[in-house]
Parts: structure tokens; sequence; C-alpha cells
């Protein structure tokens, strides 16, 4: 190997502990794991448990049968490493079944090889088994725990065996037991048993990725029925032959990201969820999609891979609804729009910065007539060299900017009807600036692009035609109707946005106060989230240097979206015993995060309590927004934070306006905080005293 998995083994009895008391939450058990796995100059310990705390935040990692497996690849982690504890009280890591008493914290290097990961998936598919856990539970060492646990991720080589049918390709990714499940259905398939096909992928692609395929597997070997596994995960993904997925009856999709090459299982009748359901449920999920299967109207996946392609037209049993995919589609165009904003808004502002506010009366007959060896003349105080290089700046910025609203367009037909509707929701896109439809125009444009792109490509065709459909029947008159209908109905649209536009530019005084207070709690209510995203994308794509109140609302939702993780990193410091040492270490983070208006630094204590952290944010949102815009302050970037402070009309009142906004909502989230059941003492535990424990539990003998 290239990897040092050889010379460094993956766990070592100093890594272990047990019949030990590391928390009473999940946040502290990983913490002290990730101490642990530091202590041994594998990991920077604080930089380990983020990473983990992270990871954990996008779905629990408890699982069925009392264990929990928290995992995540770091920049921190130097050597991959198991971190093993088994508590002496179990602790709640979101399992259905209750606590977790065995804990592994997999810790792999961000820069690690495929060994290694190879190695840490082989551990989290035999957590599975049953015999494993109970040998786990009745160790008496760190010695045996560690001898275990290197049995499976290092087992000793064993005779060669006979290969496996070569249909079963995927079953191979999986490992030994999904490949056996698979074998052994090969053998009987022909004799008239059923079969599935299931793609599992999750985040990181390290554990549940494989868990989720081995109870797939196991679950089928007790139903009677063959299933084909590929799972997508952090190793090289090995497809399953498409001979394979043509004769299953069914296919399962069980990921929390995208799947990948979706198109090979066009019109297979299919059931979809989150990978932990697999998990939790493989067989209600098997037996789901052998009952699609038999239903004519069930789902199936469409040609093309994009959100809306997951089903025809029936809404059959195990499919997302029409909101979920709605919101997954505009979140999509959103989510591809934000860096044409970030890029060509700040290229803008340091544009201000070297030339001027007045560089936009200049900057492109500068650009057009001048260069480095034929400076332009001074202009409004500045040099020939500050106005050219201002111009240039401001120049690329407009540039990136103009493709604001096509990107949006295109990627939101893009989540429709993939590869196929990016060409016609970039045109629908680009007529809407021509027409002056702006924003809406292009948001229209693109859902209209992507469904007739879909539309088109649900056609059957022959199969001389299927290889031009793609790459030019689809985008030709996807392209056409969606441009044409966009022509035809720009007018009514640009006459929207025009009076949009002016009823904003005529707000004064209480109205223009109402709509700060309706952007800052839009902002606070998700913290990035899909409400979060919709306010920022109206303020950013409506931004008009020439119009004073587009700077007024960019301002008011960049100083409200800065408030979150500023009055949580406020309050980890006025009340540190509100909040667990993890917290702390965040809040210490979020100082920096709130000020670069990065609202997703208030995520973490959001995740843990937010039924009272996000009412306080919101509140001190809303007084921030209405402040903002009460002072008249504006803002000519659409990102940056105070760092762009040079962009920010009324800058030391805006900045104002963000503080009274944050001392707000660290107040609420305080005083709501200390109202709790314990009185907000409880992470007290995760102080001096959970140190020592710790401290005490690694070099004791009860490891």
């Amino acid at each position: 190997m290239s990897d040092a998995a050889h010379d460094t083994p993956l766990i070592e009895p100093d890594l272990v502990a047990l019949d030990v008391d590391l928390g009473e939450t999940k946040e502290e058990v990983i913490a002290g794991l990730a101490r642990i796995v530091g202590d041994t100059g594998r990991a920077d310990a604080i930089g380990l448990r983020d990473s983990a705390l992270e990871r954990e935040a996008l779905s629990p990692t408890g699982m069925p049968g009392g264990f929990a497996i928290p995992h995540c690849r770091s920049a921190a982690v130097k050597t991959g490493s198991l971190g093993f504890a088994r508590l002496s009280k179990p602790v709640d890591f979101g399992a259905k079944d209750g606590p977790s008493d065995i804990v592994f914290l997999i810790a792999a290097a961000e820069g690690g090889g495929a060994d290694h990961m190879k190695l840490l998936t082989k551990l989290a598919r035999a957590l599975v088994k049953k015999d494993f856990l109970a040998g786990l539970r009745a160790a008496q060492s760190r010695d045996e725990i560690v001898e275990m646990v290197g049995n499976v991720v290092s087992p000793p080589p064993k005779p060669a065996e006979p290969q496996a049918p070569a249909g079963d390709s995927g079953a191979d990714a999986v490992g030994d037991s999904a490949a056996a499940g698979a074998a052994d259905g090969d053998s009987q398939h022909s004799g008239g048993q059923r079969s599935i096909v299931a793609i599992t992928a999750c985040p990181t692609g390290i554990a549940h990725t494989y868990m989720a395929a081995d109870y797939l597997v196991a679950a089928g070997k007790e139903l009677g029925v063959t299933v084909h596994i590929e799972p997508q995960g952090s190793s090289a993904t090995t497809p399953v032959d498409q001979a394979t997925i043509d004769a299953a009856d069914a296919a399962i999709f069980a990921t929390d990201v995208g799947v990948k090459g979706r198109e090979r299982f066009a019109g297979k009748p299919v059931v979809e969820s989150g990978v932990k359901r697999a998990i939790n449920e493989p067989e209600v999920m098997i037996k789901e999609a052998l009952a699609v299967a038999d239903d004519p109207d069930g789902r199936r996946v469409a040609a093309g891979s994009g959100a809306a392609a997951s089903s025809s037209a029936s809404s059959g049993a195990g499919g997302l609804s029409f909101g979920s995919k709605l919101k997954q589609v505009l979140l999509t165009g959103v989510s591809y729009m934000i860096p044409f904003v970030a890029a060509g808004g700040l290229l803008i502002a340091l544009a201000f910065a070297v030339g001027g506010f007045q560089i936009i009366d200049v900057s492109k007959d500068t650009v057009l007539n001048h260069s480095l060896w034929n400076l332009p003349a001074a202009h409004e105080g500045y040099a020939p060299l500050l106005v050219y290089l201002g111009s240039v700046l401001h120049q690329v910025g407009a540039a990136a900017f103009t493709f604001l609203v096509p990107a949006l367009a295109g990627y939101i037909a893009f989540g429709i009807a993939d590869r196929p509707g990016i060409a016609p929701g970039f045109t629908a896109g680009a007529v809407a600036m021509l027409v002056g439809a702006g924003f809406i125009g292009g948001l229209l444009g693109g859902l209209v692009a992507g469904v007739v792109a879909y539309w088109i490509a649900s056609f059957q065709v022959p199969r001389w035609l299927r290889g031009l459909m793609p790459v030019v029947i689809i985008p030709l008159f996807a392209s056409l109707v969606a441009g044409g209908l966009m022509m035809i109905f720009g007018q009514p649209l640009k006459a929207l946005t025009d009076g949009l536009q002016g009823w904003l530019g005529g707000m004064s005084g209480t109205s223009a106060i109402l709509l700060g207070v309706i952007l800052g709690l839009m902002m606070c209510f998700d913290l990035g989230g899909p409400v979060n995203k919709a306010a920022y994308a109206f303020a950013a794509a409506g931004l008009n240097q020439s119009d004073p109140a587009t700077l007024k609302i960019m301002a008011a939702v960049m100083a409200a979206g800065m408030v979150p993780p500023i009055a949580m990193a406020m309050a980890t410091v006025v009340r540190k015993k509100l909040f667990t040492e993890a917290e702390r270490e965040n809040g210490v983070a979020a100082w920096l995060l709130g000020a670069s208006f990065i609202s997703e630094g208030a995520i973490p204590f959001a995740a843990a309590d937010p039924l009272r952290v996000i009412p306080s944010m919101m509140a001190g949102g809303a007084v921030t927004g209405a402040l903002s815009m009460a002072v008249d302050a504006t803002s000519r970037a659409p990102h940056g934070g105070v760092f762009v402070f040079f962009a920010i009309g009324n800058f030391v009142l805006w900045l104002a306006a963000i503080l009274i906004g944050a001392v707000v909502a660290c107040a609420l989230v305080v005083v709501a905080k200390s109202m709790g059941a314990n009185g907000g003492d409880k992470p007290t535990k995760v102080g001096a005293e959970a140190e020592r424990q710790t401290a005490a539990a690694v070099s004791s003998g009860a490891h």
C-alpha cells in the first residue's frame, strides 16, 4: 500500500476505553473519543472533534443494536485511526431502538489513500453482525478489543476461492457478505427468485454506505430475494453490470446524495429514501420495491437523472412529495448561482476600493480603449493606474454578474432534466435578461425549460435516434419552447419586475422598516436553508449599483445574516455554563464566521437546540434588518461582511444595527436556555471534571 496502513495499525490499546463515562450527550462522547485519539498524536483533538460533530449534524450515527459510529474525514487526522469506547452509561446517538453503549470514532485522514478507506468500511460492515457486537461487549481487556477489530479490518490471508459470477461486479464492491448474497441469489434466480438492484450512498461514503448495503443483502436473504448492491462510497465504485440492472425486478436508491449514473435505471420500478432507512428498515424497503414492481402505475426511474426524473407521473409509494422535489430543484439553481454572485459582486466591490465608486461610469470605455501600456487619464482624484485596474476589476465582475440569472435558470432546469436541461435553461435565463424579466423571469424560465426537456426525454424513440436526443433533439426543441415562451410572456414579467422594483424604490419610513423585518426573519429562519437562500437570492439577483433601493435591501440581508453566528458566539462568552465544551469551541469560530457573513456558523447551535435558538436568532435578525433599513445603510457588495466595509454606506450605523440585533438574540437565547429543565447547568460536566475523567479513563487499567 502507498498508505501507512501496513506500518501503523488503525487501532491500538491506547485508543480503547472500556466501561467509561465520557458524558451524557453524544457531543460529549465524541469530544472524549477525539481527545483519546489526539493524546496518541494521531490527530489534532479539537479539529477531529469539530469534523466529527459536523458530520454528526448531517444525520445521527446511532445504529440498531446499541452501537454508534461517529465518523469523518478530516485534515486534522494525521493517521487513520479508530477510537473505541464501551460506555458504562449508554448515550443516545439517534438510533430508533435506544441509546448506544458501543461507540467507534472512525477518523480518516483527508488525504488518505483508498486502502485506509477500505479498512474503515470493513469495520463498519462487521458491526452489522450480532456476534461481533457481543464479543465487543464481553471483552475483558483493551488488547482483546484490538485483536477482535484487527481480525476484521486486516484479516489473515484466506485460501483462494472461486470467483463470483461476472454479473455480480457491484456486489464484489460491497464485500464478502454482500457478494455472497448476490451469488446465492444468482444460483436460484433462474428458478424464479426475484431480484433487486440497490444503490447506497452517504455524504462521507465511509460507514453508512456499506452498512446499508449489508443490511439490504441480509434482509434479502431472509425474504428470499437476491439483492445486487452498488455502494457509491469513498472507495472506488464498481458499477453493477447493466445486464443485472435490466434483469432486476426493481431498484432501491438509499442515498443522502445524488445517484451516480441514474440514467442506467431508466424505466425501472424504484423506491427511494435516505441511507439510514435502509439500515433501520431494510425488509420494509425490499417489500416496497417488490410492491412497486407489481404495480403498473408504480414509480419508475424516468429518462434523465435530475431531481424530477426520479419518478414517473405517478407519485406512488416511496416517492418524494411535490413540494420536496420543487425545493430540491430551486435550491439546485440557487446553489449554482451563488458562486457567480460572490465572485462577481466581490470583484465589483474590490473595483470600488481600487478606483472609487465613480468607476462605474468609465470602466467599459477604459477597458476597451486602454491598457497597461496606454493608461487612461486620472479620474476623480484617482491615478491612471488605479483607474485602469479598477476598471478591469469592475468589468470582470460585471461579466460574472451577467451569468447570474442564466445560471439560476440553467441549473433549475438541470435539477429537473439533468444535463439535457442545461442549454434550454441557460437560454431561457438569457432571454429573461434580454427582455428585462430579471430574477423572476429566470426562475420561471428555468422551470419551463426543465419541464419541457424532461417531457421530451420521456418520448419513446427508435434506437437510432436515442444518441441524438440528449445532445441535439432535447436542447433544440426545449430551448425553442422555453425561449419562445419567455419572449412572449417576458413583457408581463418585466412589468411585474419593474413594478416590484418601483415599489421597493418608493419605500421609506415604516414600509421600508417592515421589509427589513421580513428579510431579517427569513435570513435567520433556517441559517443557510431554503428560506435563507430565497431572501439572499432576492437581494443578490436584484442588486443594481444604480438603484439605491436594491443597495439598501442587500445591506439589510447581509446584516441580518451576520447576526446568528455573532449572537451565539457572544452567548458562549456571556454564559459559558449553558453550553457544552464543543459548543464553546464552535463559538470561538463563530465570531469570524459571523463577521464574514456566513450564517451557517450558527448551525451547530441550532441543530442541538432548535426550539430555543432559532426563534431567538429570528428576533435578533428582525431587529437588525429593521435598523439597517431605518438608517439607510447600503451595500454595493453581495457578500463579505465587515471585510467589504469600503462598499458599505453608513458603515458605522450598519455595524451598530448588527451589534444591537446580536445583543437582542444573545439575551433571548440565554434566557431561553436558562429556563430549560436543568436550568442550563447540564453541560457543566464537560469542563475540567470531564477532562479529568477522560484522562483517567485513558490511563487507567479499566480500558
